[in-house]
């Protein structure tokens, strides 16, 4: 199969140059081709491209900003492959990433795939405490750390595969952001269509962010959350709700305290504990040990009280979702 690699990037020649380094080094004897899209960036990567065009077989596209579902629809349309393999421009891939693919593929070919992401040794603390929050299997990314059934998994837009035919039957990702992969998911298993995990097929996420970008994007998760139920109903889960309950029983366990009565708040604090030994020795480093504690508090109180707000508006209020949350949606 001929794969073409889908990459959209908003003003990020920097993160550019580390992607199409990684992809220069891919241990892979087929043809490939790199999309770039260009979504609207101001800040262009287009000397980037430049050098890596005798090194790589690149398309390079420059679109009105219509945000990174789009993008990557107007990449599949344009592309020449048979397979489309997506990453996020913050993404470093492993040298062995596309044999690892097409071998899998070749033993248990699926019309589209998703992997998990790692952290290299390089990376920030803070972006390591972060990954550790979004891929631990003791917090609410552990679906993003490969613990979905490997069977029946949601790829996720940093680190995805999907075959020509999937895409066109589908007609891509929609204008809402974040969100638009797992609604992409949902509509191709209604279509027929079937997922999987591949565990070796992982990607370095080197997630450019702080902690009041990771509190942002984390909120738009929580918000997004119902309007995919809305739109979904038949894929509801009841652990959607976990972050929100987690954290008004962490408020609770505060009001007890007041009464002497503090085994809720215990609780609390052994999982806290146990997130701090977990990440210390992940990460070989006691300071991203307690960086991941804060790392998981956001994640959770931010998706929490955003899922809250958004379930309160689509479900009680019935809002219309982009009246409600206009944020989340691109116009194309």
């Amino acid at each position: 199969m001929y794969f073409s690699i889908i990459i959209p990037v908003y003003n990020r020649p920097d993160e550019m140059e580390e992607l199409l380094s990684s992809l220069e080094k891919q241990d892979f004897s087929a043809l490939f081709e790199v999309v770039v899209i260009e979504d609207g960036s101001t800040l262009k990567s287009d000397d980037v491209i430049l050098r890596y065009s005798q090194k790589l077989t690149i398309s390079y596209y420059n679109k009105e900003n219509s945000g990174p579902g789009d993008s990557r629809n107007f990449g599949m349309k344009n592309a020449k492959g048979d397979y489309f393999l997506i990453f996020d421009s913050d993404c470093i891939i492993p040298k062995d990433y596309l044999k690892t693919v097409e071998q899998a593929l070749q033993l248990q070919y699926v019309d589209f795939f998703g992997g998990p992401d790692k952290a290299l040794d390089s990376f920030s603390d803070i972006q390591k405490a972060i990954n550790f929050s979004m891929t631990s299997f003791i917090t609410t990314g552990g679906v993003r750390g490969g613990t979905e059934k490997v069977g029946k998994f949601q790829p996720r837009s940093f680190n995805m595969g999907i075959s020509k035919e999937a895409f066109r039957a589908s007609g891509g990702f929609g204008n809402i952001h974040p969100g638009e992969d797992p609604d992409l998911t949902i509509r191709l298993w209604d279509l027929g269509f079937k997922s999987r995990l591949i565990p070796e097929a992982y990607v370095y996420h080197k997630r450019r962010i702080d902690w009041d970008k990771f509190a942002l994007q984390t909120m738009k998760f929580g918000k997004a959350r119902p309007i995919l139920d809305l739109w979904h109903a038949n894929y509801r889960k009841w652990t959607y709700f976990f972050p929100s309950i987690f954290i008004i029983g962490f408020y609770f366990s505060l009001f007890l305290l007041l009464f002497v009565e503090d085994f809720l708040f215990k609780l609390y604090c052994i999982y806290f504990l146990m997130i701090f030994l977990l990440s210390s020795v992940q990460n070989r480093n006691i300071a991203i040990g307690f960086l991941s504690i804060f790392a998981t508090w956001i994640q959770f109180k931010n998706y929490g009280f955003g899922f809250v707000n958004s379930f309160i508006k689509i479900n009680i209020l019935k809002q219309k979702p982009q009246e409600a949350f206009p944020e989340l949606f691109f116009k194309k």
